[in-house]
């Protein structure tokens, strides 16, 4: 065969595969440039060959990271990392890349060999599914979380208190300010509060202000966190916490929108939403005594209990994707996601810190990850099995059959064994729940009701 043939030869299965495949020589001049990588970068052949690639390959990496030239120093290839190009129209185009030392039959280096995938649609699918699943920055697909969206407008659109509940890590806050900017109050302030970080003295400053002289060192007068958030939103967090004489002012607060700085004796007017959030059960400590009725019935007024994260596990991707993209920009990386196994292990994880440790954990894996995809061994050591502290519900990934089968069982708990209610949740037919649950030999959680069926 000559030279002529055997290059038609290779350029014809260059352009029958789908991604795009360029060579380069010693002087990062193209050599050949497949139909696939015309198609992605909108640079015909004929303009790419002859050309160094920085000048044709326009990506986010070719000043200072360039694959090629990391792949020719160090020897080792690289797999598919994500980066972004500039097509022949300027457009901004994430594409993941792969590359490799090009050798003669001798083994000499000759050049460099760089395929790159165009990821654009999986990139507007993303966006899409983060679109549909995203409401006022709080990301959610489980029932328990869309029916949080379907109430957060219509509580907003009003002036009423509200108390959030739920542990701590589960987003209270985030859930308080979503009120905040849905609301007609927008445009002024959102204050926050963290009522169980400081003492009683240090919490009356705080909320209610002083005038100057009310003690030692209050040389000027210093309006509270109340006067602040005058026409807007203050969130009272950890409300739980606070002691019963503080209970008594808040109470005040709240029935007349009056309070009294320290060292004044003239009432101010306040216009302000109060919204009081706490991680602990405020229902027991009336019942013992700790927390005045009075003032749970007045915050009590619309409830919301957030539900923790093992109780809404479907919600995990999506969590991961936002924490991704949260750390790409900070850290100023190109991670492309995380792999099956890893992902495996983090649905299996029970997350007693919630959603704030599935951040830290995604942040922890940020440390280690040098290339596109997190995998296992960039997790703690803990979630991966390495130490004593053994994932809660087993070791080792999970198989997509025991993901579905533990989803299943966790939808049932929380419905109290009600499996009717469970398929509802999950979208599909009592029946068809019925012969998973039996095909997958799922046992039920107990729910205290004996050996009776609940339906």
């Amino acid at each position: 065969m000559t030279a002529s043939s055997e290059k038609r030869v290779t350029d014809t299965i260059l352009d029958s595969i789908a991604d795009g495949v360029f060579t380069v020589d010693e002087d990062w001049r193209i050599t050949s440039f497949n139909r696939a990588a015309e198609q992605i970068t909108g640079v015909p052949r004929a303009e790419a060959i002859g050309r160094r690639c920085c000048d044709v390959f326009r990506a986010s990496i070719c000043e200072n990271e360039c694959a090629l030239k990391e792949t020719l120093r160090s020897g080792r290839s690289i797999v598919n990392k994500a980066i972004y190009i500039l097509d022949a129209d300027g457009r901004r185009i994430p594409i993941s890349i792969s590359a490799a030392a090009l050798k003669n039959a001798a083994g000499d280096t000759i050049g460099g060999v760089e395929t790159f995938r165009d990821l654009s649609l999986v990139e507007e699918l993303r966006k899409e599914l983060e679109a549909k699943y995203t409401f006022a920055d709080i990301v959610g697909r489980s029932s328990a979380m869309r029916q949080l969206f379907d109430l957060l407008p219509q509580i907003a659109e009003s002036n009423t208190t509200v108390l959030i509940e739920g542990a701590s890590g589960t987003g209270k806050e985030l859930v308080a300010r979503a009120l905040h900017s849905l609301s007609p109050r927008r445009d002024k302030r959102f204050v926050a509060v963290n009522c169980g970080a400081l003492p009683d003295t240090l919490l009356e400053s705080e909320l209610f202000g002083y005038k100057a002289g009310a003690f030692t060192d209050a040389r000027h007068d210093k309006p509270g966190r109340l006067a602040s958030a005058d026409g807007g939103t203050i969130l009272l967090d950890e409300i739980g916490d606070i002691s019963p004489a503080m209970q008594a002012r808040l109470l005040r607060v709240l029935q007349e929108r009056v309070f009294e700085p320290l060292g004044s004796v003239e009432p101010v007017k306040v216009d302000v939403r109060v919204v009081a959030a706490t991680n602990q059960d405020l229902n027991r400590l009336v019942k013992k005594g700790v927390f005045r009725q009075d003032l749970f019935y007045r915050i009590n007024v619309i409830r919301l209990k957030l539900p923790e994260l093992r109780d809404r596990r479907e919600d995990i991707p999506l969590l991961v994707e936002r924490f991704i993209s949260k750390f790409n920009r900070l850290q100023d990386k190109d991670v492309a996601g995380i792999s099956e196994e890893t992902l495996a292990l983090l649905m299996e994880h029970d997350y007693p810190g919630n959603v704030r440790e599935l951040e830290n954990v995604i942040e922890h894996a940020f440390v280690l990850c040098r290339g596109a995809l997190i995998e296992p061994h960039h997790l703690p050591p803990a979630m991966r099995g390495d130490t004593d502290l053994k994932p809660p519900r087993g070791q080792g990934a999970l198989t997509l059959q025991a993901l579905e089968a533990m989803h299943i069982t966790d939808a049932v708990r929380r419905h109290g064994g009600n499996r009717t209610a469970a398929a509802r949740e999950l979208g599909i037919d009592p029946s068809t729940l019925f012969r998973k649950i039996k095909s997958m030999g799922i046992a039920l959680p107990d729910t205290g009701h004996g050996s009776r069926k609940k339906e």
